[in-house]
């Protein structure tokens, strides 16, 4: 018998000369396709890693089948319907929906790429005037570049394919290039496309609105197109840009999971079409949908890229891996690895309505509660006293403040505190002088009704002068006043998509090319002032995606600061996003989205498992109120390099059973501390007993539980839990320690040194 064995595993790209088969070997999956018969690339298998072998042949079949059309004449079994593709096009045989289309001066659709040749190296390239991750050592990944080539338009397609060494992880992403002579249209453009071998999946994706973003659903795949997608111009509240499939048999801790998401902060598309022999294709990419691109002579087009990671350990594995990707390697600058600071946010305290003083003594109470950071959030420019004026006059409002945003940055730097502001600059008001000067300058189809949302307009960021003119306004800003953080906002979606720009035969860019612009302007601002921390913003959480986390290492999650609400949007959003890019505060009660009332140890139990800050009126507080924020301040404080780089882990679900217990926890890289939190909604009459299960620590280490005098070991805590009764009267931990209505707990626990 021969044995194969692996001492280590080594991810890497293979390329069987002989069998024209590409092998991309993931830390633990396995990605494999080959070069057809007809020159074109076949999918052979995704899944759990395996040995690379003499051959892959075996998981290639053809037969013939009632109905097919087919490639060869002759040859009745090789039909482009039947079999998996990797980067798949229509009309010449394959009846699903493609990968790309390309339409051709003489209106024909018919492409045929073939391989060409290919390119493996080690590292990752940077995608032009897109974000994507990347790497700081070039051993951290291999890339694949594969080139196919249509003769009869001159035209290639690469595909490309980066492996992470410690992650699994794959990216993708596609760059056309005429090189011909005629005008060519893009129509559709995927950034990635698979064919699993079956459909026995469910698909989970991550939906809602606003205040109620990135909620958990689960639905069995069927026969035919399910899917996801926007077409508001961002990536929205509506859909999150991801999907995974799953086993029906996987949970949170075990089973196969493949997750998708896509890097942009635009319109996209994930679909999965089931096909008659159950072979499912998933596309992700930009939507089709109101999209043409025009590829003119020596012209380029790069599609955005899309992370694919596998998961044999359920979907905290699947999500575990995505937090770590996106915390090292896609958020960037000073602030990736910096403990982020508390801060507070005037909005729900002052909304439009306040001055230097008011301020200033909301600022001096913070501070003194321990607060590390003022963020002066809307109504500080132009007449700004209501939502119908002044976007776009990025000037401070003398009658408000008469010493400038410089004058009041100075004094709250003087009282300890760092200085935030907040700016919306995609957008205009009528009432503003920037519209008067320019009022071309918004997205609009001339001669048509011009539709608003919150009595705004969004500028036309596909035109560089109108980027241009916002850097400047926005550079001056930061220029003149000690600022160290900005709350970038977006507030509406677009309607009557089109530039005065551009050329009727580009107008199906103009979305694409707003959100370069949106990218352009994050990239001059993040590079020319680096230790600026820029939190990104869409009335909430409309485009908390990765390709803004590129830019801004953390996201207003949502609108919804309800401690209840935010049990879903936190859990849910953690399903790819790490702890670290969520922005959770405690706000005022009763709360100001759904008027409910929760105790502010409940509200701060939940905004510790985020960046936390207030967003409330501190000086209406009483001194009791006041010592339990500073409790909470400093026990975050304590533990926020925990909470922010730790391995999150989901315990139990709201979106499972009545959903009135949620439960997660966040463990240090070498498993000595942890934090867990416990949450219920409504309490319960003569409540049965229950307990809590911890995950990720270590079973042979001895733990102590804060605030108690037991210890217990890793295996204990783990398999045995800890034993919650009816109202939290059990093990006293860190937070709550009465029962009733809308309750948590914070568990604290380390390692007992011996």
């Amino acid at each position: 018998m021969h044995v194969v064995k692996e001492a280590v595993k080594q991810s890497g790209i293979h390329f069987n000369e002989q069998e024209k088969e590409f092998h991309i070997q993931g830390k633990d999956f396995s990605y494999i396709f080959t070069i057809l018969k007809n020159n074109q690339l076949g999918h052979l298998y995704f899944g759990k890693r395996i040995h690379q072998g003499a051959s892959f042949s075996h998981l290639y079949t053809t037969e013939p089948k009632a109905t097919a059309s087919c490639v060869f004449e002759g040859d009745i079994a090789f039909s482009l319907d039947t079999l998996k593709q990797e980067y798949p096009a229509y009309g010449t045989s394959d009846y699903r929906e493609p990968a790309f289309q390309i339409e051709q001066e003489n209106g024909s659709r018919i492409t045929n790429f073939e391989y060409k040749n290919h390119v493996i190296y080690q590292g990752k390239p940077k995608l032009n005037g897109l974000p994507a991750t990347y790497v700081e050592k070039e051993d951290e990944a291999q890339t694949l570049e594969i080139t196919l080539y249509d003769k009869l338009i001159e035209t290639e397609i690469v595909l490309l394919y980066t492996v992470f060494k410690n992650l699994n992880v794959l990216t993708r992403s596609s760059r056309f290039t005429n090189k011909g002579s005629q005008k060519l249209n893009l129509t559709r453009a995927m950034s990635t496309s698979v064919d699993f071998f079956d459909s026995d999946y469910e698909m989970v994706q991550l939906s809602g609105a606003w205040a109620r973003e990135r909620h958990v659903f689960t639905r069995a795949l069927q026969p035919g197109t399910q899917s996801i997608s926007s077409t508001r111009g961002t990536s929205s509240t509506q859909q999150n840009p991801f999907i995974a499939l799953k086993r029906k048999e996987t949970n949170e801790h075990a089973g196969e999971v493949f997750g998708f998401n896509f890097v942009y902060s635009g319109n996209f598309l994930a679909q999965v079409e089931v096909d008659q022999y159950n072979v499912s294709r998933v596309l992700m990419g930009i939507n089709p949908f109101d999209f043409n691109w025009l590829l003119e002579a020596g012209e380029s087009f790069q599609t955005p890229e899309a992370v694919m990671v596998y998961s044999d350990q359920g979907l905290n594995g699947m999500s575990q891996t995505y937090q770590t990707l996106y915390r090292t390697r896609l958020a960037r600058g000073r602030w990736r690895d910096k403990e982020r600071p508390v801060l507070i946010n005037n909005w729900e305290a002052t909304y439009f309505d306040f001055n230097e003083e008011k301020i200033l003594t909301i600022a001096q109470t913070a501070k003194d509660l321990g607060v590390e950071l003022f963020v002066l959030d809307d109504g500080w420019f132009g007449k700004r006293d209501n939502d119908k004026t002044s976007l776009g006059d990025w000037f401070t409002d003398k009658r408000k403040l008469p010493n400038g945003i410089s004058g009041l940055a100075t004094k709250i730097t003087e009282l300890g505190l760092k200085f935030g502001l907040w700016f919306e600059p995609e957008m205009v008001s009528k009432i503003s002088e920037l519209y008067q000067k320019h009022p071309d300058w918004i997205i609009h189809v001339p001669d048509r009704h011009r539709s608003h949302g919150r009595n705004q307009f969004v500028l036309d960021f596909s035109r560089k002068e109108v980027v241009d003119h916002i850097y400047e306004m926005m550079a001056a800003v930061l220029k003149e006043a000690p600022i160290s953080y900005v709350k970038w906002d977006m507030n509406r979606y677009m309607t009557e998509i089109g530039s005065v720009a551009l050329p009727a035969d580009r107008q199906k860019e103009v979305s694409h090319r707003y959100i370069l612009g949106v990218y352009d302007l994050y990239d001059r601002l993040t590079t020319n002032f680096p230790d600026v921390l820029f939190e990104s913003c869409a009335s909430g959480g409309a485009r908390f995606d990765p390709g803004l986390l590129y830019y801004a290492p953390q996201a207003w999650t949502s609108d919804d600061t309800d401690a209840m609400e935010r049990l879903k949007i936190q859990y849910g959003t953690s399903f790819v996003y790490p702890l670290s890019s969520m922005g959770a505060h405690v706000s005022a009660v009763p709360n100001h989205q759904v008027k409910r009332i929760t105790s502010l140890e409940t509200r701060a139990s939940v905004a510790y498992f985020g960046m936390l800050g207030y967003e409330l009126d501190v000086t209406k507080m009483t001194e009791d109120e006041k010592q339990c924020v500073k409790e909470q301040i400093a026990f975050y404080k304590e533990n926020r390099r925990l909470i922010q780089n730790g391995t999150f882990y989901r315990l139990k679900s709201p979106f499972e059973g009545d959903g009135n217990v949620t439960a997660w926890m966040v463990v240090s890289e070498d498993q000595k501390e942890a934090i867990a939190g416990y949450y219920q909604v409504l309490a319960r009459p003569n409540p049965g007993f229950s307990r809590l299960l911890l995950k990720g620590i270590n079973e042979g280490l001895e733990y102590r539980l804060e605030n108690t005098a037991g210890t217990y070991y890793g295996s204990t805590l783990m398999h045995a839990g800890i034993l919650l009764t009816g109202e939290f009267s059990g093990i006293e931990a860190e937070g709550i320690k009465h029962g009733g209505d809308f309750t948590s707990r914070i568990f604290k626990l380390h390692v007992i040194e011996k």
